[in-house]
């Protein structure tokens, strides 16, 4: 028994003779296999090409999302590390409260780490140490040392208002406008290049820029030496005294009362000076005190 064949006529619409192409069965059903095949295939690879865009435009989402959470995430850090940073600020700030209240001694102020670290000093020195903090992020404990300050700043805030007068004998300010070039404790005599322990702080600034008392006190004692060139000793009571040495000019006089604010000389570079500056002590019952724990005033 012959082939069967599938014929295809082709008649052109011209007078040009018809056509005829014939194809076996067999080639028929292998073309028709094949188209499906290949349709499948197609079907397959569309269907894979559109899934593999519609996730690549998810991870993008996902990963728009995910770096929105990583910036959300370390303002949030940087958040808490600037109320970490205020909070422990505002504590230092209180604990000076405490001192000059009468609450607490020098002494608590090693917690937050002013000036040198474990340097051997005397009887009469106060050396602090290193500070201690709030690891960043610990909410609970931030919003536990925020309360404890609350309650002591309304303990502070009622005894202050039962010692006005005694507290205005405390030097909470600073004695001129200027910066800080050398703090209290150890340190290189900038001249003999020996270590030596610097009693008071030296605040620089422009000659002829008034000194204020730091307090109400009366002035003890004018003097002029090689030293400390023109200084000024007022005694506040209690056992409390202020210094401030290097002046240009004296305003006042010895005896003379003064109240906190009021200028009693102008700063200079008399004396053993490197440049014009104020070095400021403060004593307690002779007893070399860091300016620091008494001045309020913002840095």
């Amino acid at each position: 028994m012959g082939k069967k064949f599938l014929s295809l006529i082709i008649v052109p619409h011209s007078k040009s003779n018809s056509r005829t192409i014939s194809f076996s069965k067999k080639t028929v059903k292998g073309f028709l296999w094949g188209s499906l095949v290949v349709g499948i295939l197609l079907a397959a690879v569309t269907v894979d090409y559109v899934r593999i865009q519609v996730s690549r435009k998810t991870y993008r989402a996902l990963l728009g999302e995910n770096q929105k959470q990583k910036e959300s995430l370390a303002r949030y850090q940087a958040s808490i590390g600037t109320l970490n940073k205020k909070v422990d600020s505002l504590e230092t700030y209180v604990k000076k409260l405490n001192i000059i209240a009468g609450i607490k001694s020098q002494d608590v102020l090693k917690e937050v780490g002013i000036g040198p670290v474990s340097v051997p000093a005397g009887d009469d020195q106060v050396v602090p140490a290193p500070p201690s903090q709030i690891q960043p992020g610990n909410l609970k404990s931030i919003s536990q040392k925020a309360d404890d300050i609350q309650k002591n700043f309304d303990t502070l805030l009622n005894l202050f208002e039962s010692k006005r007068a005694e507290l205005a004998t405390m030097p909470t300010i600073s004695p001129t406008v200027g910066w800080q070039t050398a703090s209290f404790g150890w340190r290189t005599d900038p001249f003999t290049q020996m270590q030596q322990f610097h009693r008071g702080i030296d605040i620089a600034g422009s000659i002829g820029n008034p000194v204020v008392a730091t307090a109400d006190g009366i002035i003890v004692r004018l003097n002029q030496d090689k030293i400390f060139g023109r200084s000024i000793l007022i005694s506040h009571g209690g056992g409390l005294t202020t210094f401030y040495g290097h002046l240009s000019k004296f305003l006042v006089k010895a005896g003379q009362k003064v109240k906190r604010g009021d200028i009693i000389g102008e700063l200079g570079n008399s004396g053993k000076a490197t440049g014009p500056h104020v070095h400021y002590e403060v004593h307690l019952n002779d007893k070399a005190i860091n300016p620091y724990f008494y001045i309020l005033e913002e840095e």
